[in-house]
């Protein structure tokens, strides 16, 4: 054996080999070396470069996230309103000057309205052009203790939508611009500012109790309210999911980017909301999680079209680098430009900050969301109502019912079904299968009126407070008992139902004069 490897090893091919490997070996070696000499030298270059700590070279520590942690730019004005909040916040503020300022509230909501307004702690997550916006017209109206979470910084971008920002602003932290300017505006008002990321680990110290300056014989306060203004999906799933689960009352914002008509804008149940692509991925995403519904969003049924803004594509450059998901500055995080109209984050803002302050001070809110791709709907209700109104015609004296027509349109239909009736039956509160129909017989029958057959058509008088919402299988059995029979709707209905069809006909005709 050692002379079989002996005359191997003094073979000419294998002597070769070794020193190809020997020589590649040391020549790597060379190389590695020589790089981290040029890599210390150039490290010891950079440092030199350097200047030395002075009056004009500061030195400031990074967050955590790589942003610079530098305060806001101040002047004199606000270093005095800084002085004048934290003794506010002490309680040292004349409690005249606050309900003169809050005097349009206080009327509105009257004062145990405002009381309650003024007592609540609402948590406000994100700080951007909807959010910033929402923190501004909660603090404006009352809410005395505001906790604001964001991480991120002011940028020059953020200008066109955000509410309190200004230029001297750019580069600092969002919760410490938010603070400083509204302690200009509501020196009372506690602001809890938190520069923090949530997230599954700080989420629970983030929506905790209110502990921040409690005044003499104040205790902790669970949170009243908490929005969500996060345009990031996970973390937005995060925090609706947490407070789901807890019954921490929660609305959340669905996209404003790439939205223009402010029309649109509609407040729902997360399960109803429609032409929202977050809305639809945050929805999905719950669901899996066993949430359906119970959490109230703010969204628009807007469609996307020709012409209209679309989010940026990535550019091919980016793309040949690859792992264009690494673009971000956190992951997980957009890495595209969003198409954002400076006034739709303001009016997402407000209608949840509006959503909040109805809810809070305990004012009715009866929202009209019922016409979202529902023309069909209506469509088909004005049909059924045309038949009804023919049949009632016909049972008349046998009267022509060719070309009749009926004053009501569609408009009127959704106006009658979401505004006057709120999407449900006078008679059982159901939803489902609707139809409309006259309340009472008129007092000379169902005849063609006569004035409009001297313009040669066929019309009968049918005023939209003669007109109820039932479902289909009720609005029968009232044609059949009341409008064809002789039985009057007092002996057919409860007193509560009477009560309840007067209530809604009694708005009707109070709304008609702004019709």
């Amino acid at each position: 054996m050692s002379q079989w490897l002996q005359r191997q090893t003094s073979a000419t091919a294998f002597q070769i080999g070794l020193a190809a490997t020997l020589g590649a070996v040391a020549a790597t070696t060379v190389i590695f070396a020589t790089a981290a000499i040029h890599r210390r030298r150039a490290t010891e270059d950079l440092k030199a470069s350097i200047p030395e700590l002075s009056r004009n070279h500061h030195a400031l520590q990074l967050t955590e996230y790589g942003g610079a942690s530098r305060p806001t730019i101040t002047n004199k004005e606000d270093t005095r309103a800084a002085l004048i909040a934290a003794r506010a916040r002490k309680g040292d503020y004349d409690e005249e000057l606050i309900l003169e300022q809050l005097a349009r509230n206080r009327v509105f909501l009257k004062d145990e309205g405002l009381a309650k307004l003024r007592s609540a702690f609402v948590v406000v997550v994100g700080l951007g052009g909807v959010g910033s916006h929402c923190v501004e017209a909660l603090a404006r109206s009352g809410v005395s203790r505001l906790r604001v979470v964001d991480f991120d910084q002011v940028t020059l971008s953020s200008l066109n939508r955000h509410a309190l920002a200004t230029l001297a602003d750019v580069g600092t932290p969002k919760v410490n611009c938010v603070r400083k300017r509204l302690e200009q505006i509501c020196p009372w008002v506690r602001i809890d500012e938190r520069n923090e990321l949530l997230g599954s680990q700080s989420v629970e110290w983030l929506l905790g109790k209110w502990d921040f300056e409690l005044r003499e014989g104040e205790d902790d306060k669970e949170v009243d309210w908490v929005v969500d203004a996060i345009d990031n999906i996970d973390t937005k799933v995060e925090l609706l999911k947490y407070c789901a689960l807890r019954g921490i009352k929660v609305i959340s914002a669905m996209g404003a980017g790439c939205k223009s008509d402010p029309t649109r804008i509609q407040v729902g149940d997360i399960s109803t909301s429609v032409e929202d692509p977050l809305s639809k991925a945050t929805r999905r995403r719950l669901r899996v999680m066993g949430i359906t519904s119970g959490i109230p969003v703010v969204f628009s049924t807007e469609k996307p079209g020709e012409g209209k803004a679309e989010l940026l594509p990535i550019t091919d450059e980016e793309f040949q680098k690859g792992h264009v998901d690494k673009l971000g500055v956190l992951p997980e995080f957009r890495v595209r430009i969003l198409p954002v109209l400076g006034t739709m984050p303001a009016v997402f803002g407000f209608t949840v900050a509006n959503h909040i302050i109805c809810s809070v001070a305990g004012y009715p809110m009866d929202y009209r969301t019922g016409d979202r791709r529902r023309e069909k709907l209506y469509d088909a209700m004005l049909s059924a109502l045309q038949s009804v109104e023919e049949r009632l015609v016909r049972s008349t004296n046998g009267q022509d019912t060719i070309g009749l027509r009926i004053p009501v349109s569609r408009d009127d239909v959704a106006y009658l079904v979401e505004e006057v009736f709120r999407g449900k039956s006078v008679i059982s509160g159901l939803g489902t299968r609707l139809a409309l129909i006259r309340w009472l017989k008129p007092a000379g029958g169902f005849k063609v009126d006569p004035e409009y057959e001297k313009e040669g058509q066929i019309m009968i008088k049918l005023p939209l407070t003669d007109l109820v919402l039932m479902t289909k299988e009720e609005a029968q059995r009232h044609e059949k008992l009341v409008l064809k029979g002789d039985m009057q709707p007092e002996a057919l209905y409860d007193p509560s139902i009477l009560a309840q069809v007067k209530k809604r006909l009694g708005d009707e005709r109070a709304y008609e004069r702004y019709r």
